[in-house]
C-alpha cells in the first residue's frame, strides 16, 4: 500500500524485516479505506506502546500495528483469514 506526501511505503503484508510506519491517523485511514479494516482490539506493552488489531469483517484481512507514545504507527504483522472467537480458559484438571 502507498500512502500519501511520500511519508511511507506500507507494504502488505508487513514483516519484522520490512517495519513500515507513519503517523497513526494516516495508517489508520489507510487501513479502513483500502482494506476495509476496523479495530478489533487494543493492548498495552512496553514503554507505553499501544497494540492494535484491526480486521475486515467482511474479507477476514487483519493487520497488527503497534504506535509509540509520539502517535508514530507501525505495522507488525498483517494476513488473511482473521476469526472472532469466543473462547472460554480450559477448567483446571483436579486429582480426585
Amino acid at each position: 500500500m502507498l500512502l500519501c506526501a511520500g511519508i511511507a511505503v506500507l507494504p502488505a503484508p508487513a514483516t519484522a524485516q520490512s517495519q513500515a510506519c507513519a503517523p497513526r491517523d494516516i495508517v489508520i485511514a489507510r487501513l479502513a479505506e483500502k482494506y476495509g479494516e476496523t479495530r478489533h482490539s487494543i493492548g498495552l506493552g512496553n514503554n507505553n506502546a499501544v497494540m492494535e488489531l484491526f480486521a475486515s469483517d467482511e474479507t477476514g484481512s487483519w493487520t497488527i500495528t503497534v504506535t509509540t507514545t509520539n502517535s508514530i504507527t507501525c505495522l507488525v504483522a498483517s494476513g488473511l483469514a482473521f476469526e472472532t472467537l469466543a473462547e472460554s480458559p480450559a477448567a483446571e484438571e483436579t486429582d480426585a
